[in-house]
């Protein structure tokens, strides 16, 4: 079996980045480090992509931006619009050219990063997504390749850079606030729990109706990975209990949108017969009617905080992971009435 990058930096006692800024004799790499993981691959006969290597310092300044794999939903969603606007405006400042991956399969994905990495095409990554049992994440963490994360690192949490929001307490806080309206029959509406922002949303979500002394009735809590498929039927179910909810929080500006929709044909009206709030405050809520009162999980930033730090890891490889914490704050618009 062919050596890897990790067993050389685990011998070497640097991380796998370190390695791999090693192969391609990079400046910021001290000598004395260099030695010590030159000797490490000598010893356990790793043999790295030289040709990629002196391509990688001949084409350095340059940033990779992963998408989520989808068919479609995901180029329709203003959250990585702006998340990309902050990466873009950042790296443009910093003279770093970015450049847009995706793909409808993880395969797909993952052979454009292997060809633009072995190419020496990119110095870092930035992933605009986290979800459990990532084989994108397995691949850049094994490879040593450096990567930053926008959302909560489900693998490696020690060892990766992450950009966030505090998606638990948002839930909580959101939560919080229809309490106060007096409702007592609160539902949730939320994407794929695999995505870490979504199970964090609603673990929040849940806690608050602990906090409360209201009941977790599982009716009242759905799933929706794909706006694509049928997303009627379940919410309509939703709205149709005998004790229906009187308000929903919902994971997404486009969900709670489709919630809409679901209530103008069952004749339910917002904010008289259910109040919503939802997260990301795009565009989407201010132009449906009412306006939707959300979150706004500031995706501007997330991007500017991104590229912030994978540039300074670029520059300066040994500096540590760092997790960093962007603030949320709730949008009161009309979707939402007291009790």
């Amino acid at each position: 079996m062919a050596v890897t990058i990790k067993e050389v930096a685990a011998l070497a006692g640097v991380s796998p980045s370190t390695v791999s800024r090693t192969c391609k004799n990079n400046p910021s790499i001290s000598e004395e480090t260099k030695e010590k993981v030159r000797k490490a691959m000598i010893e356990l006969g790793y043999e790295p992509n030289f040709q990629a290597s002196n391509l990688a310092t001949q084409n350095s300044r340059a940033v990779g931006i992963i998408l989520p794999v989808s068919a479609r939903e995901t180029y329709e969603n203003s959250f990585y619009l702006e998340a990309i606007r902050g990466i873009s405006q950042f790296c443009n400042q910093r003279q770093y050219v970015n450049t847009i991956i995706t793909g409808q399969t993880n395969d797909e994905v993952l052979q454009v990063i292997r060809t633009m990495t072995r190419s020496g095409q990119v110095d870092g990554f930035i992933v605009l997504y986290s979800r459990q049992s990532d084989p994108v994440i397995e691949y850049l963490y094994s490879e040593g390749l450096l990567y930053v994360l926008i959302g909560k690192a489900y693998h490696f949490p020690n060892q990766t850079i992450y950009i966030d929001n505090d998606n638990l307490l948002a839930g909580q806080e959101a939560v919080e606030y229809l309490c106060h309206l007096g409702h007592k029959r609160i539902a949730y509406i939320g994407s794929d729990s695999s995505l870490m922002f979504s199970a964090d949303r609603k673990t929040g979500y849940q806690l608050a109706l602990q906090k409360h002394g209201l009941p977790a009735d599982p009716d009242y809590c759905i799933e929706i990975p794909s706006i694509l498929k049928d997303y009627s039927e379940k919410i309509r179910r939703l709205l149709t209990l005998p004790e229906r909810p009187t308000a929903v929080l919902v994971s997404d500006d486009i969900l709670a949108v489709a919630l809409e929709r679901v209530c103008l044909e069952n004749g339910l009206s917002i904010p008289e017969d259910l109040s919503i709030i939802s997260f990301n405050n795009s565009l989407l809520a201010r132009l449906t009617s009412p306006q939707l009162t959300s979150v706004d999980v500031n995706s501007f930033q997330l991007g500017i905080e991104a590229a912030s730090q994978v540039i300074n890891h670029i520059e300066n490889p040994n500096l540590l992971a760092t997790k960093i914490i962007v603030p949320h704050h709730l949008i009161e618009r009309n979707s939402c009435r007291a009790l």
